[in-house]
């Protein structure tokens, strides 16, 4: 049934040509720099420290590093952090 939806999706996308990080639950992120990062379509904070943030997603999590990171908005879904990121990494499970 999931392999069948997520079929259904990539091709809804295609077809609509809607962008994937909304029929793919996949999330969007923009960065301004090092200094700035924007992150949308997460599903939860799971670990948040001046070094680290550690999102969950729909498939995995994302992890960013860095130096002096603060959390200046959150959402349900969204984020935004300040600092200077130094690595992001996708972590699937």
């Amino acid at each position: 049934m999931k392999k069948w939806s997520e079929k259904w999706r990539r091709i809804a996308s295609g077809v609509l040509d809607l962008p994937q990080d909304i029929t793919m639950e996949m999330p969007r992120i923009t960065m301004i720099g090092q200094l700035q990062m924007y992150i949308e379509n997460h599903r939860g904070v799971l670990l948040f420290s001046n070094q680290e943030l550690r999102l969950l997603l729909t498939k995995g999590q994302l992890l960013v590093r860095g130096e002096k990171l603060v959390i200046r908005a959150i959402l349900p879904e969204e984020v935004l952090l300040e600092g200077i990121v130094n690595q992001v990494i996708f972590v699937d499970e």
